[in-house]
């Protein structure tokens, strides 16, 4: 019973704790909070918008004013002239105040995007883990890229939610005074519009909703992909992964093509809105009293008010539409933004730790060891007791996390420069000899992930930022384990020892080497998320408890070391293997090609500090000038045909046809009005026929009608072929992106890549669709209001050429900014995502060193360097609209002008329809650029994609010359001369490699960092190709095969486990060829049948993104699973069990004995003892074999493995070498 009320009390305590969280932070906190921030730029601009839409009702009562001087001779004709001046200054007004209308709400739109972002940013710092899994990296990004923008969007027209209905009452009223009751005809139409608008923006949402599940699902496995490519080309499972992004693209087509059908419907009812309305109107107005005549004054003054209508109208249920998704946005964002904060784990531990010790922690896989390092950070939540860190924090995480930036930046961290503490830490972190190899010395710049440093550069850069930053505590989570034994061995007796830099520091080690314990103050010994036991390790060795039997198990060489083997250790590093010298933009091959030129010309000789730094900064001035400087000004028309073809010739065409033949109709429809008028005089005190009536009336409301149907199908057929165009370019895209040579992905930040997926592909999604077709509107609405005028006054030709050439010079002039300025914005955007990565995979350390104001303020940096290509956009398109607006308002000047001058020839119901026409053309021409530019600016998008699908390729998957399906039967390999390059124009990695490695021979494969051994088995798989030689599996030449037949035929167990999220079943077979027998049985035979076994969803558990809640041992068995499953007769382990601790060590190194004993098995190894009883031994000096034979006979030789032995403390080989029988 007690259980039972402890259990009430605690769900009591839970929901209090949600209600108090609701409290804090209502549901609707965001939209409330903008609008309190910006408040005085939203009153100012709504002051301006009012001022615009009530000087739009002035000019169609001057319009009535000046029909009614042509059609009554009596009036002075000076007064037609004071007329046409007020209309043109009325509209120069008007475009004065939209302008600064506009400014105000672009400006606005660009600040709330900015605090978005930033507010998702500063989120993400504080964000607990527990919050952290339930969204992935992807969709956090989506929600800083398509998210933002469309509050950005709603920003810039949020005044038209009080300004449009306000239009429409306007215009009704001043209706109302032009034909009186007849009005509420058309304003009964109106009111049936609403209930079908709220219908399909019911609708609408529910499939926007579904769409972002698709896109955010999409981004979440691309993200996954881009981050774990390298293991995608070693296993050859890129066709799984790509047809499982297609499927969910499929289905993201699907919704958005319902969407699409629904706002062709919508589409459809709005285009029919002005029509039906104009037409009941009319009808009513002629049918109620046979007094009733239709002349000019009337029908052009009403057909103004239904233009200034037709806007609000059509943009009222497309801004509804826009403030739903913005809605569900909120939601989104808030969801993100108001993550929980509680993190739970397991019994945490009671120990007091003094200052100034060295305690180590040791523990087998999953026993709680990374767990207690994330408590002592407040990375976990504690449910008992708590957890006291006095003064400040370091930590070295288990896998090094590099920031894209230079190495000595890298290393201070924020931190004030002192040289010499900088040299000392340097030094006590064997990085001297790395320095002089690297072109630019410490002003190296470290890819993304710092893919230009080996796994244990990295860790030593990492481990070299913790020693700099003089703090107080100091976790280490198993930074030694990455490294070279003999220089593990150098970085504890320089750093972490009794005699090494932190020697006054606390400091907490968790390592699985445990030849460091007998030199510590302290050893804490894990068990199940328990201490198991404490002590120093003498008194922990003689109580014969479990760490006495732990050490017995696995540390039999230990007893045998030489202790003189402890002395210093000189570290010597051999010309490290430069895969990557700086992060340049692969698609710009000249200036790149020139910089690694530069930068290549010779690694040996020494660059001293001021010339490299030189270097470096005239190479990054190059650099951003070859990323912000496109050799093209204007995108070439071949790019607009790559569209236009994606969409399907066909659907082209027909889109064009109907849109043309809607506008014919729109016309037509005018031309019957001015002819209608016309009746006014011709019946003049006659009884009107009401055949003719009832012929007016129909043709009028045909021609209306055939305007909605045209552009109904019009809509629909772009519909259809803009979702064949976003199929064909994003499935070229994937397809193109998964077979580029992995070097690409080494050269290019992932931010950038995701940008393609997310940002362009919305962009071509969506903005394309919708600027095209607004950009044919309105290019033929232009061509149809200079054919209404000339027709009118065909005088009016001689003007519209002078207007013409000015108005071109100012459309190309702007266009060709514009553009550049979208271009700038684009490749500003890519640092915003890729820093918020970054920050996203090292936030755990950010954390323990409390720079989160720092990387706050860098994130402030990224996006102002954005803003300055935003902002200059903006006013821009200001400087664009005064000066078109400004063209649009001489069209109306001239041709009220020629209508004065012109007043005895013309008839009232031209003069009407001319400068009707005319008031509308200022705002066409001014979309018609603002559209050609916007479809410029978004077509931009298909270009950047096309770069990407016109990327070299690796060599074809699979070839014309197919192995056989036992191939390979033997597993003999041989390496012929094999010489190897990362790139054209860099060095040799490996230097003419000739060896012969029997089948089922197992060789260890050995030397110091940089000696070119990742390289050996990255040329196995042919991530390289060769420069020279071959390599025979089985006697035929690797390179004669697809690269799908050679890596499906191979196996690695990589150095790094890389885990998807998804099942844990897709993750061992992602293409479903076995069976869950088949699957279990390996799980056994990797010691983890017991742990998923456990799992209530067991082999269906999902697995987080990276694997996150797995611990790095247990990733490794299901990495050795993976392995088993394939059952290869190559087997590849590039220090597979670097990142484990011996007891898993030891489970995978007897698998691999007993599992593999018919295959051959390259190990790449740190530790010494797991490639000792190996048939032989190559050892790799600068890309060359040095020493190739048994472990006895290269330890008897005492050359290069005899001191690398010595160096891990191994005085003999022969106890710890196994009999190759046990094979």
């Amino acid at each position: 019973m007690e259980e039972k009320g402890d259990e009430t009390d605690k769900t009591k305590e839970k929901e209090k704790k949600k209600k108090e969280d609701k409290a804090e932070y209502p549901e609707a906190w965001l939209i409330s909070t903008l609008a309190t921030t910006f408040k005085r730029v939203l009153w100012e601009s709504a002051f301006l918008k009012l001022l615009t839409d009530l000087l739009s009702f002035v000019s169609p009562q001057l319009l009535k004013l000046l029909i009614s001087f042509t059609t009554d001779k009596s009036i002075y004709t000076w007064t037609g002239y004071v007329y046409a001046v007020l209309l043109f200054l009325v509209t120069i007004f008007q475009s004065l105040f939209l302008q600064q209308y506009f400014q105000r709400c672009f400006v606005l739109g660009m600040k709330v995007r900015t605090a978005l972002t930033a507010a998702v940013y500063k989120k993400a710092l504080v964000v607990s883990n527990d919050a952290r899994k339930e969204s992935t990296v992807g969709e956090t990004v989506n929600l800083m890229s398509a998210d933002a923008q469309r509050f950005n969007d709603v920003a810039n027209f949020i005044h038209l939610l009080w300004s449009c209905p306000m239009q429409i009452v306007l215009a009704i009223a001043f209706l109302w005074i032009e034909l009186g009751p007849a009005v509420l005809a058309g304003l009964a139409v109106m009111v049936l519009m609403v209930p079908i608008n709220g219908v399909l923006a019911t609708k609408s949402r529910t499939l926007q909703v579904k769409n972002m599940k698709y896109k955010d699902k999409r981004m979440k496995i691309m993200n996954e992909m881009l981050n774990g490519i390298k293991i995608l080309k070693l296993y050859a499972w890129e066709p799984s992964f790509q047809n499982q992004v297609m499927g969910i693209r499929e289905q993201e087509l699907g919704v958005m093509r319902k969407f699409a059908y629904l706002s062709s419907v919508s589409t459809f009812v709005f285009s029919c809105a002005p029509a039906l309305v104009s037409l009941a109107t009319f009808a009513v107005f002629v049918s109620v009293d046979s007094e009733n005549v239709l002349d000019a004054g009337k029908a052009f003054t009403s057909i103004s008010l239904f233009n200034i209508l037709r806007f609000p109208l059509a943009f009222l249920p497309m801004l509804i539409a826009s403030m739903v998704q913005v809605l569900l946005k909120n939601t989104h964002t808030h969801t993100h933004t108001n993550s929980n904060l509680h993190a739970h784990t397991g019994n945490i531990w009671y120990c007091n730790l003094d200052p100034g010790r060295l305690v180590a922690v040791v523990g087998v896989v999953g026993s709680g060891k990374s767990s207690l390092i994330s408590a002592m950070l407040g990375e976990m939540h504690s449910t008992k007791g708590f957890v006291n860190v006095q003064g400040s924090v370091a930590f070295v995480p288990q896998q090094a996390w590099i920031q894209n930036a230079t190495l000595r930046d890298n290393i201070l961290f924020g931190s004030p420069v002192q040289e010499t503490r900088f040299q000392a830490t340097l030094e006590a972190c064997a990085l001297m000899p790395d320095l002089e190899l690297l072109p630019g010395g410490v002003h190296t710049e470290i890819g993304e992930k710092g893919i230009n440093l080996s796994g244990g550069q990295k860790q030593r850069v990492s481990l070299a930022r913790a020693v700099y930053s003089k703090a107080d505590v100091y976790l280490l989570d198993d930074p030694l384990s990455a490294v070279d034994s003999h220089v593990g061995k150098h970085l504890f007796d320089e750093v972490v020892g009794r005699r090494g830099l932190l020697k006054d520091k606390t400091r907490i080690l968790v390592t699985h080497g445990v030849s460091f314990l007998p030199y510590v103050d302290e050893i804490v010994v894990l068990k199940n998320g328990c201490v198991s036991e404490v002590g120093s390790y003498q008194n922990l060795k003689d109580s014969k408890g479990a760490f006495s039997e732990f050490l017995n198990t696995y540390a039999k060489e230990d007893g045998k070391k030489n202790t003189g083997g402890y002395s210093n250790v000189v570290v010597t590093t051999h010309p490290v293997e430069i895969k990557n010298i700086l992060i340049f933009n692969a698609e710009k091959n000249i200036q790149e090609k020139t910089l690694i030129k530069l930068l290549s010309i010779n690694q040996s000789c020494r660059i001293n500090q001021s010339c490299s730094a030189l270097l470096i900064f005239i190479c990054r001035f190059f650099f951003s000038l070859s990323l912000y400087l496109s050799p093209s000004t204007q995108v070439k028309f071949s790019v607009y045909l790559q569209y236009l073809r994606s969409m399907g010739w066909c659907y082209t065409s027909m889109v064009f046809l109907v849109y043309f033949i809607q506008n014919v109709a729109f016309i037509g429809q005018n031309l019957w009005l001015s002819d209608w008028t016309n009746d006014a005089v011709e019946y003049y005190n006659m009884t009107y026929p009401n055949w003719k009536r009832d012929t007016r009336i129909g043709v009028f409301g045909a021609l209306g009608m055939a305007q909605g149907l045209f552009v109904f199908l019009g809509t629909l057929l772009l519909a259809n072929g803009s979702i064949n165009a976003s199929r064909i370019l994003h499935s070229q895209l994937l397809k193109n992106i998964l077979r580029v040579p992995m070097v690409f992905f080494d050269t290019t930040p992932s931010g950038r890549v995701v940008n393609r997926f997310a940002k362009d592909i919305f962009t071509v999604d969506e903005a394309i669709p919708q600027s095209f077709r607004s950009w044919i509107m309105c290019f033929l609405g232009v061509l149809g209001t200079l054919f209404a005028i000339c027709l009118a006054t065909p005088i009016f030709t001689a003007i519209i050429i002078p207007l013409a050439v000015i108005y071109y010079f100012v459309q190309r002039f702007y266009v060709a900014t514009s553009r550049q300025l979208r271009r700038l914005d684009s490749v500003s955007r890519s640092p915003i995502y890729s820093h918020f990565g970054e920050t996203m995979s090292g936030l755990s350390v950010i954390r323990a060193y409390g720079h989160q104001d720092r990387f706050l303020k860098h994130n402030e940096k990224v996006i102002d360097e954005n803003l300055k290509s935003v902002y200059p956009w903006v006013v821009s398109n200001r400087w664009l609209a005064i000066r078109l607006e400004f063209l649009g308002n001489l069209v109306v000047f001239f041709s009220a002008m020629l209508a004065v001058i012109s007043r005895d020839t013309l008839d009232s119901g031209l003069v009407g329809l001319s400068i009707s026409y005319a008031l509308n053309v200022t705002q066409t021409l001014n979309w018609l650029v603002r559209m050609t530019s916007e479809l410029e600016t978004n077509i931009v998008a298909v270009e950047r994609i096309s770069e990407y699908t016109k990327l070299e390729n690796e060599a074809d998957w699979v070839s014309g010359q197919r192995p056989s399906e036992k191939w390979p039967e033997a597993g003999r390999l041989r390496f012929e001369n094999y010489k190897v390059r990362y790139r054209p124009e860099l060095d040799l990695v490996l230097h003419g490699i000739t060896c012969n490695i029997e089948s089922t021979e197992k060789i260890g494969i050995v030397g110091r960092t940089g000696a070119g051994k990742s390289s050996l088995t990255n040329c196995l798989f042919r991530i390289i190709e060769a420069a020279e030689g071959r390599i025979l599996i089985d006697g035929i030449d690797i390179a004669s095969l697809g690269l799908h037949d050679l890596r499906s035929r191979l196996t690695i167990i990589p150095q790094d486990p890389v885990l998807f999220s998804g099942t844990l079943r897709m993750n061992l077979d992602p293409f479903e060829t076995f069976s869950d027998e088949e699957i279990w049985g390996v799980l056994e035979l990797s010691h983890l049948k017991d742990y998923v076994g456990g799992l209530q969803e067991g082999l269906n558990h999902e697995v987080s993104e990276g694997g996150e809640n797995l611990s790095v041992g247990q990733r490794q068995l299901l990495c050795l699973a993976r392995a088993l499953l394939r059952k290869s007769r190559i087997l590849i382990l590039d220090e597979a069990t670097a990142a484990v601790d011996l007891e898993t060590d030891d489970l995978i190194q007897t698998t691999i004995r007993q599992e593999f004993a018919h295959c051959t098995v390259l190990t790449i190894a740190h530790r010494l003892h797991s490639i000792l009883d190996s048939n032989r031994v190559m050892v790799l000096d600068a890309g060359k074999i040095v020493e190739f034979d048994s472990p006895s006979t290269l330890f008897n030789q005492q050359g290069h493995f005899y001191s690398m032995a010595k160096d891990a403390g191994i005085t003999t080989v022969d106890s710890t070498v196994l009999d190759s029988t046990s094979f």
